[in-house]
């Protein structure tokens, strides 16, 4: 297995999936076999790309091809079935992010992988980037000091009301579980465990059956805060989607350009080109491979992806609480009791 490329099949074909067909047509470690989706027009146009078999099923797939692995592009209520049926078959799944849209179902998922002994781990594109694996190794290298704050922004004015993304029956909810899922797996990688989560909705513009903007703060184990800015009705127009604020420098993380400063110099290092889809895709599929032929770790092991439901799965339970502290409160409280002496 070690000299040939792995076979693989895509369930979902639609704008992910696409993302994907780009990383498989330049990576020398996997090849396509076959591609399903219940549109089958949509299945054959992906497959016809891709020179290889279309189904309209993830069944009639799995019946007539032998894959080694499988990605999963398909929306997150669908995600355990899916992940179950080729796990119970000995394939190796790569999902696509969230998961899955609960906790306990995660933990059933990787449970069912364990006991079949084949991989499944969680795809997030972030990891790869190559600008991202960087900027890690300068955070974890100590010269920007105590890491105090991370800053994240994804935001960008899209049209969601036609889109599965917006509707929670399928998604598990809006763009706190799409987007947010990148965020919160961010601050882990770079920052360790996280404590805890506030979650603050902002207006619904786009008249949505769930959330479309959303601002996140995060406490981390560590004792770096994290404040994310999600939405999917304003574009913030920022240069770069990550800041990272040490005691002794800043790094920052862009789409075009990644660069760090130390706070002893006024100048400006830069350590890379930006945000490269094809070459994180690409990155994240050749990790899967050779954790499947057992040459390296998976970058995201069944404990992140774990700790990213559980993650999301807190963030919403803390949008339901929504705790709020009224400004003048407390002087209102003493005004009242000096009038009642």
């Amino acid at each position: 297995m070690t000299d040939q490329k792995l076979n693989f099949g895509i369930v979902g074909a639609g704008a992910i999936a696409n993302s994907y067909v780009q990383a498989f047509q330049s990576c020398n470690l996997a090849r396509v076999a076959a591609v399903a989706d219940v549109r089958p027009e949509a299945a054959r146009t992906l497959a016809e790309a891709l020179r290889c078999a279309s189904y309209d099923s993830y069944q009639a797939m799995a019946d007539a091809n032998h894959l080694d692995a499988v990605v999963v592009c398909t929306p997150p209520a669908s995600h355990p079935e899916i992940c179950l049926h080729f796990i119970d078959r000995g394939v190796h799944v790569l999902c696509e992010k969230p998961l899955c849209i609960d906790s306990a179902t995660a933990a059933r998922m990787l449970a069912a992988a364990r006991a079949a002994n084949v991989k499944l781990t969680m795809a997030s594109k972030f990891r790869y980037v190559d600008d991202v694996i960087r900027a890690k190794s300068i955070v974890a290298s100590g010269i920007l000091g105590d890491i105090v704050l991370f800053e994240n922004a994804f935001t960008a004015r899209v049209d969601m009301s036609a889109r599965w993304n917006s509707k929670p029956e399928i998604s598990g909810g809006g763009v706190m579980i799409d987007n947010g899922t990148h965020s919160l797996d961010l601050v882990r990688y770079f920052l360790g465990p996280i404590i805890d989560v506030q979650a603050v909705e902002g207006k619904r513009s786009q008249g949505l059956a769930t959330e479309e903007t959303v601002h996140l703060f995060v406490r981390t184990m560590s004792g770096a805060i994290a404040s994310i800015d999600l939405s999917w009705s304003i574009n913030k127009e920022r240069e770069n989607y990550l800041n990272i604020y040490g005691s002794h420098g800043v790094v920052w993380v862009g789409w075009k350009e990644s660069k760090y400063r130390q706070s002893s110099s006024r100048d400006w290092v830069v350590f890379g080109n930006g945000y490269n889809k094809v070459q994180a895709f690409r990155s994240q599929i050749e990790n899967f491979c050779r954790g499947i032929r057992g040459e390296e770790k998976l970058l995201i092991g069944d404990e992140d992806a774990l700790a990213s439901v559980e993650a999301v799965e807190t963030a919403y339970a803390a949008l339901r609480q929504n705790h709020w502290t009224l400004v003048g409160a407390q002087n209102n409280h003493a005004l009242r009791e000096l009038a009642a002496q």
